[in-house]
């Protein structure tokens, strides 16, 4: 394709292709994740954490930030979290962004990045707990492991 061509692909294929290439976690299969040492990163904005919560153990990235804070190699790292070799989990609201997102670190590295199939609103359809926490306005620290 030359630089004047306009692409002609789809938001909806780039993400069929995407999560072909992940193993995306079903909502009642994240806990034994966590449990197992898995790294549960939200991208979700913080006004949306605020107003609904969050999962128990999840981490808050914002999706504008999160390749930087992930590279080891970058100089805006969070060494906490900055690790290729650990199992990392993303969620966003619905499952889409957090897709594409995990697809992305896969090709930085990350070979074991998967996001949650339905995303938060997934995890809250199946029932599940939330940290209130967040909607209270208190910080949560990246945990080191």
């Amino acid at each position: 394709m030359s630089e004047t061509e306009v692409p002609t692909d789809t938001v909806d294929a780039l993400l069929a292709r995407a999560r072909a290439r992940l193993d995306r976690v079903a909502p009642d299969a994240l806990p034994a994740e966590l449990e197992a040492g898995a790294l549960v990163i939200d991208t979700r904005c913080g006004d949306d954490r605020r107003a609904k919560g969050a999962i128990p153990g999840s981490v808050h990235v914002p999706l504008s930030v999160l390749y930087w804070r992930l590279d080891p190699g970058s100089p805006y790292r969070d060494e906490a979290i900055a690790d290729r070799s650990r199992r990392i989990i993303l969620v966003c609201a619905d499952g889409f962004s957090s897709s594409l997102a995990a697809a992305t670190l896969r090709e930085l590295g990350f070979a074991r990045a998967a996001d949650l199939d339905g995303g938060f609103h997934g995890w809250v359809g199946a029932g599940l707990p939330v940290d209130r926490s967040a909607a209270r306005g208190r910080p949560r620290r990246s945990p080191k492991r």
